[in-house]
């Protein structure tokens, strides 16, 4: 089975998580997510995720730090989550691939409907802050 490795940005401000709505057409469509993306084979985790951030969201990541990391299989994918809390970014984050995205409380986040594998970052965001 194909292992993907996924670079994840959680972006905070104050008690606010900045999230965005998958596509429908991918895996997992339609669900909230933490913006990220694919490890390329030459890329550390950090740089994936300044990557990957800018790429969909627009920002430019000025500090990040390990917050956790994930495997979990969906039964047709299994996902590796290098999660990184980004907290020091410039340029406001926008969906610059189309897609839904918002600012949200974390007390909010479990209201709504995210990949299976995104709920231990809730549960660990909640009980952080």
């Amino acid at each position: 089975m194909k292992i993907v490795d996924v670079a994840v940005g959680v972006i905070k401000r104050d008690n606010l998580i900045f999230i965005s709505k998958r596509a429908d057409d991918l895996h997992q469509g339609g669900l909230w997510e933490f913006p990220g993306g694919k490890i390329e084979a030459y890329e550390t985790v950090e740089q994936a995720t300044s990557r990957e951030l800018l790429e969909e969201v627009g920002i430019d990541v000025i500090s990040q730090s390990e917050y956790m990391f994930i495997e979990h299989d969906y039964g047709d994918k299994q996902v590796r989550l290098h999660i990184q809390l980004i907290e020091k970014f410039n340029h406001e984050p926008s969906g610059k691939e189309g897609q839904l995205t918002q600012w949200i409380a974390i007390n909010n986040l479990s209201s709504l409907t995210f990949p299976a594998a995104n709920q231990a970052i809730i549960e660990r965001l909640e009980s952080d802050f």
